[in-house]
């Protein structure tokens, strides 16, 4: 019951669209993105500027909720949207969505690949395999899809310490055995451990962040399950903060995530960056296919190499991610 294919959930930012517009020609057949929309974002806008080379994005509406206006419709008028780009949508289904927004959901199916994803979080939506059964029999019936039209992703959320993972691994385990029971075109699991705020972590030195999500899935890991994280961010979204960003990397490594955070004193934030990345291409962590190993890590390298330009939060974000999920790909490549 799996495709192959990581399914990284996203924000629809510059810095995640560029890495997702800088893939591969390898590497986008296997990422299926999902995008989660808020209300003040304009996805269609950046996905002209900088169109993902996956060729369709998931969308998930779910912070955007159901219009009262009977001429408007969100799933439809936005996968238009993005047909008009080249791109084409795979509507996100979510517990709380009303009959007609379940009925939007499948017609903007309907419009291209005939596919959905279904997302499913058990601690919220369905704590036990009778209310799942029901949830996403109704579910599947507002779309008009069938099981083997939709991609399931079971997502444990935030996974904040050992505790935490400890205790969705096992209500996973008890969740894939009842997805088994259904023919669905593929099975993930979603989850995500980077803290919201770096903001208490030391500077201008490397510092480790536990991949717990990364660690529960290799646990969980068996012929038939996908694997689906937060990519870089953490699934605790703080919209509307914003704040003065220091020169972030966060660079994922198998267990670990090392941040690299560098304050903005003793030089201009130009000459920061740039030792920043020098740091890090001089660090263990640095791949041995080195500035080949991801477009993101080809833009670390040159930065290394000269001090033009301090970068800034999207492209951090962007090179982060971008090795991200060069680093994901490879380890989930078979051996």
């Amino acid at each position: 019951m799996t495709d192959g294919v990581y399914r990284p959930i996203l924000r629809p930012r510059r810095g995640e669209l560029a890495a997702l517009h800088h893939l591969d020609a390898d590497a986008a057949k296997l990422v299926m993105p999902i995008i989660e929309l808020s209300p003040t974002e304009q996805l269609p806008q950046l996905v002209r500027k900088m169109p993902p080379r996956t060729g369709a994005i998931a969308v998930d509406l779910g912070a955007i909720g159901d219009p009262w206006d009977p001429l408007s419709s969100p799933p439809l008028d936005l996968a238009e949207e993005l047909a008009d780009v080249g791109v084409a949508m795979l509507p996100v289904l979510r517990a709380y969505d009303s009959p007609r927004r379940l009925l939007e959901h499948g017609l903007a199916a309907r419009m291209h690949l005939m596919r959905a994803v279904l997302r499913l979080q058990p601690h919220l939506d369905a704590r036990n395999a009778v209310t799942a059964t029901a949830l996403t029999d109704r579910m599947l019936a507002g779309a008009g899809l069938e099981f083997d039209r939709v991609d399931l992703v079971i997502d444990l959320a935030e996974t904040a310490c050992t505790a935490h993972a400890n205790r969705f691994e096992e209500r996973a385990r008890s969740v894939l055995r009842w997805a088994r029971a259904s023919p669905w075109r593929s099975v993930t699991i979603a989850a995500g451990a980077m803290p919201p705020n770096l903001d208490d972590l030391p500077t201008d030195e490397p510092v480790t962040v536990g991949r717990l999500d990364a660690q529960v899935w290799s646990r969980l890991r068996e012929p038939g399950i996908g694997y689906a994280d937060y990519g870089v961010t953490s699934p605790i979204r703080r919209l509307g903060i914003n704040h003065r960003q220091l020169p972030t990397l966060r660079y994922t490594a198998d267990l670990d995530w090392w941040i690299y955070r560098w304050a903005r004193r003793g030089g201009r934030s130009d000459d920061r960056c740039q030792d920043l990345c020098r740091t890090l291409v001089a660090s263990p962590q640095w791949p041995a296919a080195g500035a080949r190993f991801s477009w993101g890590d080809a833009q670390i390298a040159r930065q290394a190499r000269s001090a033009r330009g301090g970068g800034s939060p999207a492209s951090w974000m962007a090179w982060s991610t971008s090795h991200h999920i060069a680093h994901v790909l490879q380890a989930l490549a078979p051996p």
